[in-house]
Formats: structure tokens, sequence, C-alpha cells
């Protein structure tokens, strides 16, 4: 079978693997990866990791902007203007990828009974320690996905449009649309609101008990691109990003080792155990 560029065979790997996690940059700045190539990238580290080829491997990466749809996505979540949509297989509804967020594939082997929730989970943790270590506190919220920088209590939002919240036409309308009520409802605007905010997403695909697809950590990106569409079909909040939250530059570049060190200490301690016969 023949591997992606930068994948060896594990009796051939000399450095990029720590503690059974093996690290393949696949391309970040003017090197950004088209979403589509690195999906086919993925399904190949994905056959070889079935037939045991190559060990636990994390792709890591930037995208050129671009929109794509798990398969819970409804229509009245994608882009109003008819921008493209990649769909795809993993789990999860519509979201961005771009410029100034890293994004992970960690295509893993999980330990038996396989257990997809606590594999999110153990994503989650790996990215909240990760924004820790840059003085972010995030957290989880329950029933979303990823990791978020949580709101103000409600009574000390800023009102919108001039509007007190008791009169926030979100508050009755779950039919709300933020993408046709003007920039203070713009899910990128969230945090002058004071709102819920996510930082990572996660989406994943299992098969044959090996992982795909993975998570998005949002460094120093134009959130704006999140205005387009309804972001992971999330209408009551919004996003952010490390450079956001803490008032200064933070790269993807600047996060990548940080990412690599948590990640390997999370998701190597999820030992895999024998198939059952």
């Amino acid at each position: 079978m023949a591997l992606p560029q930068d994948v060896v065979p594990a009796s051939e790997q000399a450095d990029g693997r720590a503690g059974g996690l093996r690290f393949v940059h696949l391309g970040f700045g003017a090197d950004a990866v088209e979403y589509t190539r690195a999906w086919q990238e993925q399904r190949q580290v994905h056959a070889a990791r079935v037939e045991g080829e190559i060990p636990d491997t994390c792709l890591l990466l930037e995208h050129p902007p671009v929109y794509t749809a798990g398969r819970r996505t409804e229509d009245s979540e994608r882009p109003l203007d008819g921008t493209p949509v990649v769909d795809v297989d993993r789990g999860g509804k519509i979201t961005w990828h771009g410029p100034g967020q890293l994004v992970g594939y960690p295509i893993l082997r999980l330990p038996q009974p396989v257990d997809v929730v606590a594999h999110v989970r153990r994503l989650e943790e790996a990215l909240i320690r990760t924004c820790a270590d840059f003085g972010l506190e995030t957290t989880r919220v329950e029933g979303r996905s990823g990791v978020w920088v949580l709101g103000d209590p409600v009574a000390e939002r800023p009102a919108l449009g001039g509007l007190t919240l008791d009169l926030d036409p979100r508050v009755d309308n779950a039919e709300f649309d933020a993408r046709l009520s003007g920039p203070e409802y713009a899910p990128s605007n969230a945090g002058q609101r004071g709102e819920d905010r996510k930082l990572a997403a996660i989406g994943i695909r299992v098969a044959k008990g090996v992982t795909m697809h993975g998570f998005s950590l949002n460094c120093d990106p134009d959130n704006t691109w999140f205005d387009r569409i309804v972001p992971c079909g999330i209408r009551d909040a919004g996003v952010t990003s490390l450079s956001n939250e803490l008032g200064r530059d933070i790269t993807v570049a600047e996060v990548l080792p940080v990412v690599e060190k948590h990640l390997t200490d999370v998701l190597t301690a999820a030992v895999p155990l024998p198939h059952a016969v």
C-alpha cells in the first residue's frame, strides 16, 4: 500500500514519535493543504493504521479557507450566498477551516471496547490543557462537544442593539438567524456580547476501530468566516480564538508544540487492548 508523503512504516521511524504517537506536519501558512487532498491522505493513513503498517499518527496542518459539513448538517445552516461546502463523513455539523487555525487529524486505534465519546473527551482534555498553558481557562459545555470559553451570567451581559436582553429576539425564537440580523449578532462577536463561545471544534469518524478527522483550534484566524454559517448548528453561542481571548497574537506555530505535548500525554495514556476473538 502506498503511504502518504512523510508517513513511513513503523520499522523505519526515527524522529517525530513520542510515547507511541507520531506527528506528521502536512503544511502550514503558504503550504496550507487543500481540504480534499488532506482528506485523501487521511484515508491512506487510516488504511495503513488498520493494517498495522504504521503506528498511531496525528496529521497536523492548516487549510486554505473552506467550509465542511458533517453528516448532521441541515440545509438551513449552510452559507446563504451559495458558497461551496465540502460534505464529509465525520460526525457533527458545519464548520469552517482556514488560516490561523490549527487542524489535527489523530488517526488512532482506539482502546477496546471502542468508546467514541471517551475519545472526544480525551481530545477536549488535550486542548483544554493547551489553552491553560497560554493562560486561558476553558471548559466543556454539557451536550456540546469541543472546548469553550464561558460567557457572563445573563444578568451581566451587555444589551444588543440598544435593546435589553428581555427583548433579545433570540430568547423566544428558535429559528433566529444571526446571518440576517447584522454584525451585533454575529458568532464572531459573541465575546463582546459576553456569551459562551467555542474555541475548538471536534468532529470524528471511527471505522474498523481506528479514528479519522479530529479537531480544529482557533489560534489567530479571521473569525468573521464563521458569520456566513450556523457554526456547528449552534444559534445561541459564538466562536472565538486564543488571540481574541488573550489580547495578543497567538500563532499556529506557537501553539503547535504545546498541542503535540498534550496530545501525547493524553492519547498515549489510553492503551489499546487486543481485539476480541
